[in-house]
């Protein structure tokens, strides 16, 4: 990656995280990021591929958060553990501001649109990685677990940005010590 390439995608990241997709302009990236317009467009054809490129990087971390969890030779409740306290820590962290997929997603509420295929490409990812873990333990009912955790994760993002993050943590890691614990629908 060309040094001015990873200056545009540094700088359109944070500006996109922090204040909106729709509200920074390519005017904006291209002052803050100190190239020309030419630039820009040499190594982003259009605004959309700039945030395809910012949500590919978002996902890419995401993916390497996961495997370098199920890399210690963890059981997989203890990756699922270790992948929760990993939300929890980035709900806890300055300037967060919720989900950048979600809030792409509401952005880009058209399912056919570049950024909104790039939210529904990361979540499917996830939703099959968290099954996945889920189906390690035994779990008879692996999928819906995993809905039920990305749906937690869901929410932990969304009011974390909202209120404390201290106590949403405290109740998403309980809610998926209950996932952890309940392991089918005969155990009821």
């Amino acid at each position: 990656m060309s040094e001015a390439r990873a200056r545009l995608l540094s700088k359109a990241t944070g500006l996109f995280y922090a204040e909106g997709i729709h509200a920074v302009g390519v005017d904006r990236v291209i002052g803050e990021a100190q190239v020309t317009r030419a630039t820009l467009y040499k190594h982003f054809p259009s605004k959309d591929d700039l945030i395809v490129a910012y949500l590919t990087q978002a996902d890419e971390a995401i993916r390497a958060r996961v495997q370098a969890a199920r890399a210690d030779d963890s059981t997989a409740d203890d990756v699922i553990r270790t992948v929760g306290r990993s939300i929890t820590d980035d709900i806890q962290s300055a300037g967060f501001r919720g989900c950048a997929f979600l809030n792409a997603a509401a952005e880009y509420p058209d399912p056919a649109h570049p950024v909104h295929q790039a939210v529904v490409k990361h979540r499917e990812w996830f939703l099959e990685t968290m099954t996945e873990l889920f189906s390690g333990i035994g779990k008879i009912d692996a999928e819906p677990a995993a809905r039920h955790f990305v749906m937690l994760r869901d929410g932990a993002m969304t009011a974390g940005c909202l209120s404390d993050p201290k106590p949403i943590c405290e109740t998403f890691l309980r809610g998926i010590e209950g996932l952890l614990t309940y392991r089918s629908r005969e155990a009821l």
